[in-house]
């Protein structure tokens, strides 16, 4: 059951996701620091965004699979790791490049952006001579990323949106940053547990994950 447990995490809290929920919680929170007019804006801007950072590096991770190059997609082997990050970091340069002068994207996301990109290519850069884990690299810079979106663009709730019952479920965002703070907790605990990596890897992961972030907003701000 923990061993269950412990993969369902790793899955939710994938890396690639990252971007994504920190896009939700801000159209969630704060929706009028976007520029755009209607919900077919909105829907544009959502499907851009998880495209670039999501879609394109899982369909790129996917063919290299299918041809071999990596033996599976939990990537055990630190030279199994380099073309899915050298891809990944390339499409969020792509992705940072395409929304830092968008009018239709605020500050708040960008400067997660680049973060997200600064801590993929320092990832690269020590996976050279260490295993460092990638997902406490991005729940390091989710919760540090939250932190700094909470504090400066949430109304103090976030409302939730139940399209099976047609209401919303407002929630404090103290609440929600206790949530992100248990995840990201819970993460470095189901890669230990599953001997994914070892404690200096998992730690080493958050520490960059959290200077990533913090470099890119006083980059951005």
């Amino acid at each position: 059951m923990l061993r269950v447990s412990a993969h369902i995490i790793s899955v939710i809290m994938h890396p690639l996701f990252i971007i994504g929920y920190v896009l939700l919680f801000i159209i969630m929170a704060n929706p009028y620091l976007f520029g755009f007019s209607g919900p077919k804006a909105q829907g544009l801007v959502i499907i851009s965004v998880l495209s670039i950072s999501i879609m394109f590096p899982l369909i790129a991770i996917l063919m290299m699979k299918a041809l071999g190059l990596i033996s599976s997609l939990e990537m055990p082997e630190k030279n199994e790791r380099i073309g899915p990050l050298i891809i990944t970091g390339l499409f969020y340069m792509w992705l940072y490049v395409n929304v830092r002068n968008n009018d239709n994207i605020p500050s708040i996301l960008t400067f997660f952006i680049l973060g997200s990109t600064i801590a993929v290519f320092i990832g690269l850069t020590i996976n050279s001579f260490s295993k460092i884990s990638l997902h406490t690299i991005a729940a390091g810079g989710f919760v540090s990323g939250m932190l700094i979106v909470i504090l400066n663009c949430s109304f103090g709730f976030i409302d939730i949106p139940l399209p099976l019952v047609g209401l919303e479920w407002r929630v404090s965002d103290r609440m929600m940053m206790i949530i992100v703070l248990l995840l990201g907790g819970a993460v470095g605990s189901a890669r230990l547990f599953l001997k994914a990596h070892q404690k200096d890897e998992v730690y080493g992961g958050y520490i960059v994950g959290i200077l990533s972030q913090m470099v890119a907003y006083h980059i951005i701000f």
